[in-house]
């Protein structure tokens, strides 16, 4: 119970950071003093349930997340969302190794200029809402809802909003270049 209790500090002062908060504006939305947060993140106060309350919800994220509470066996799958400059990132599988899935959506409202990146791996991008646009070497392209692309990392990409309106994909990512592998089946003959 120590170890769990004395881990939440740190995980505090880890939403706060990526969420790019002050402590003064932690305070003011939580209500709980600036010293008081100040303590809870460095570990010299005990997270009590009258703290953790406020903080889990202006965080946006569970009690048990919070605390890093042990499963309960509870089948669904509680996701822990990323945003940092206008993306917010949803990993929708826990496995270490082998393909990643995401589900990526893109905020228009933050401007996002193409800098194309390289690295290892393979992706497969496939639109749920909105228009992407993706730069993959010298092609500029929009997919819609529905469409689909797939690459190799170590072409230069890029991805963001094709329009002024939010977009919403999945993809799936594999640092050893592993592909997305599709099967159908043929049509039944009549």
């Amino acid at each position: 119970m120590d170890e769990t209790l004395a881990a939440v500090g740190p995980r505090l002062r880890s939403l706060r950071q990526k969420r790019d908060v002050t402590l003064t504006q932690l305070s003011e939305a939580t209500g709980i003093s600036v010293s008081t947060l100040s303590r809870l993140e460095s570990g010299e106060r005990r997270p009590t349930l009258e703290l953790l309350l406020p903080l889990a919800k202006v965080h946006g994220v569970t009690l048990d997340e919070l605390v890093d509470a042990p499963p309960t066996g509870d089948p669904r799958v509680h996701l822990r969302p990323v945003s940092q400059r206008g993306m917010t990132m949803v990993p929708l599988t826990r496995r270490a190794g082998g393909i990643q899935a995401y589900k990526i959506v893109l905020d228009p409202g933050t401007p996002r200029e193409p800098t194309p990146q390289t690295h290892e791996g393979y992706e497969w991008l496939y639109v749920l809402d909105g228009r992407l646009r993706v730069i993959l070497g010298e092609h500029d392209l929009v997919l819609g809802p529905g469409e689909a692309a797939e690459f190799d990392t170590r072409t230069p990409h890029w991805f963001g909003p094709a329009d002024g309106r939010p977009v919403e994909f999945l993809s799936l990512f594999g640092k050893q270049g592993e592909r997305a592998h599709l099967r159908a089946r043929p049509k039944a003959s009549r």
